[in-house]
């Protein structure tokens, strides 16, 4: 003999089974949603990945090969300037050695007559004497230099009459 109590006990026990079972199933279904979800994800990042991979890494791999091209190209171009630059410096350096030097020779040059323009009246008349007095010895070297040449053309002259003379000399003697 069951009593009433004891049924309804047993039916709220059932009852409260199935409404722990309703939800756990009810749990489990969330879960399933959730885990659908997560799975959905999981897909859309695999596919992207397998697109990245099939067709992204190409392009990818090509923008890369692009850009190591296009840096490749710029330090040629560095270089060439760098090099361009380097020798026209060169240039310009030795162009300006050169104006220097033209122009510390021009003012050494310059440097006597400003002198001479700021010396009295006397010292620059010695000075002009001076180098006249120089130019002068220039033309009695170059005379001097002739008359020893003209010199030396007689003594050889004289040597070879001399040289003659000693032998049809010899040649009377002989005879």
């Amino acid at each position: 003999a069951v009593s009433r109590d004891d049924v309804e006990e047993s039916l709220k026990a059932m009852w409260q089974y199935v409404k722990d079972k309703e939800q756990l199933l009810k749990d489990l279904h969330s879960q399933i949603e959730e885990m659908d979800q997560r799975l959905s994800v999981k897909q859309a990042e695999r596919d992207y990945w397998l697109e990245y991979k099939n067709v992204g890494s190409k392009a990818q791999a090509e923008k890369i090969m692009n850009l190591e091209k296009d840096i490749k190209e710029v330090k040629d171009d560095l270089h060439r300037a760098t090099e361009y630059y380097r020798n026209a410096l060169k240039a310009v350096k030795e162009e300006n050695d050169r104006m220097v030097e033209r122009h510390m020779k021009f003012c050494k040059e310059q440097a006597p007559e400003n002198a001479v323009r700021y010396l009295e009246k006397n010292s620059r008349r010695e000075i002009e004497e001076n180098e006249w007095l120089k130019e002068e010895v220039k033309v009695y070297q170059k005379e001097v230099s002739d008359l020893k040449a003209s010199i030396q053309l007689l003594e050889e002259e004289n040597i070879s009459l001399v040289t003659k003379l000693i032998d049809s000399r010899l040649q009377n003697l002989r005879v």
